[in-house]
């Protein structure tokens, strides 16, 4: 087992060594659509106490402005698909920074609540469409053997903007800026995607599906040119096959197993709880009486979230995808029977232990089920069927966050906090046998060749 690891350490260093540099920047580009998508999902945690005052919200109305922008997301999934197949995903991706920066100044200058949830619902819609496109186009610009290191370089530039949402909150807060500025300055970020996609290549499957076979050529000469011909030839096959499918196809045994992977890990990554910790973190850093400014531990949850994406970029080519998910579930259901724990012996007792058990499920979630749900939607479904399995996906997820986010505070309400953290454990469980069961390895295999094994 040690020479298999040793082996494979030295296959990815090799292949990464091999990668031309452009590869690199067009994944790099890309993933700037993901900090965005980090950065507008993360704000809404260090602008809650603001708008609570400013638009006097109840727990009910908080909930509906924490899950605007989740309305837009599964919008944004289901467009987003039929958008990246007819339009191409580097221009969709161009179409969503441009929305981003709309969605960011009118929320900035929303004048009430009903005009705030309307334009971070437009946000929204970028997001989930982002969501999509992102993973694919990286995937389908990528070398397989380090395909899931790249694409989850994603999943870092979400937790770095998530990061970055949580530390410009305080710089606002602490500048009696307020919180309209929280949201304006996605602006920045939302202009470098839309420059970088004006300039960054087609990907080479869209090309192809195009029949504009020279430049998908060109395009993969540029991105893994060792191997060009090989993959040109997998993407003739591929495309012909695709010429006659149908998302009907999904539901087909075999195939189907691929729908229900891709859903049912889109479900269990909201399941287990990861968004009432980023969009609440204030809200349960009271409940245990942590006192002071609540928007520094956010930061140091930011920080978390952003630094252990890093193993798994390092090492997902490397062990694979299951042990990675193995290890991090079974930590988070661990700190989620904990932190129930912490709650019902009296959370106040514990001090900065429930400061270390968030860190720690934080860390658990960003090592596994965080960015490998998002490779394994741009992997598990052939070819010929990414668009549609990717999308239906992608709308779980967004629905699932949806109704994790806005039933947060009223399960809290219902069974209290400590039955709450529970029942995410028990899922967190549940999880861990999902994923056992009917989650493949895709570690090191060909696009072209997933949907046969």
């Amino acid at each position: 087992m040690a020479v298999s690891t040793e082996s494979g350490v030295r296959s990815s260093l090799s292949a990464v060594r091999e990668t031309p540099r452009y590869t690199y920047l067009v994944a790099a580009m890309a993933a700037v659509g993901g900090m965005l998508f980090g950065y507008d999902i993360g704000v809404i945690s260090g602008a809650e106490t603001q708008l609570r005052s400013a638009f006097g919200l109840s727990d009910t109305t908080e909930e509906i402005a924490v899950a605007a922008v989740l309305v837009g997301a599964v919008i944004g999934g289901v467009a987003g698909g039929p958008m990246a197949d007819r339009f191409s995903r580097r221009y969709t991706l161009l179409a969503t920074a441009v929305l981003y920066a709309i969605g960011a100044v009118l929320t900035a200058v929303a004048f009430d609540f009903g005009s705030f949830v309307a334009f971070r619902i437009v946000t929204g819609i970028a997001v989930g469409a982002s969501s999509l496109v992102v993973p694919a186009y990286i995937a389908e610009m990528s070398p397989a053997t380090i395909r899931g290191g790249l694409v989850i370089l994603q999943q870092f530039a979400i937790s770095f903007g998530i990061l970055l949402s949580y530390v410009l909150d305080f710089a606002f807060d602490a500048a009696g800026w307020g919180w309209r500025p929280m949201f304006a300055a996605a602006v920045v970020p939302a202009a470098l995607l839309a420059a970088g996609m004006l300039v960054m290549s087609h990907s080479p499957r869209w090309l192809a599906m195009r029949g504009r076979w020279a430049e998908a050529r060109a395009v993969l000469g540029r991105v893994n040119p060792r191997y060009r011909e090989r993959e040109l030839d997998l993407l003739r096959t591929n495309i012909e096959e695709t010429a006659s499918s149908s998302w009907r196809e999904l539901l087909r045994p075999g195939l189907r197993g691929a729908l229900v992977a891709g859903v049912g890990l889109a479900v269990f990554q909201q399941f287990v709880g990861p968004n009432t910790v980023l969009f609440y973190t204030p809200t349960i850093f009271g409940y245990a009486g942590i006192t002071g400014n609540p928007l520094v531990p956010t930061m140091y949850v930011g920080a978390v979230l952003c630094v252990f994406v890093l193993p798994t970029i390092a090492f997902v080519d490397v062990i694979g995808r299951k042990k990675l998910f193995y290890l991090g579930l079974g930590g988070m259901g661990a700190m989620l029977a904990l932190l129930g724990l912490a709650f019902r012996t009296g959370a106040q007792n514990w001090g900065a232990g429930v400061l270390v058990i968030l860190l720690v499920y934080v860390a658990c979630y960003s090592l596994s089920i965080s960015p490998l749900f998002w490779l394994m939607s741009a992997e598990v479904f052939p070819n010929r069927l990414r668009a549609a399995g990717a999308g239906a996906a992608t709308v779980a997820n967004w629905s699932a966050n949806l109704l994790v986010s806005v039933t947060f505070l009223s399960l809290i309400s219902v069974i209290g906090k400590s039955w709450t953290f529970w029942t995410y454990a028990a899922l967190a469980v549940l999880a861990i046998v999902f994923v056992a069961r009917f989650v493949p390895e895709t570690k090191g295999r060909p696009l072209e060749h997933i949907d046969r094994y």
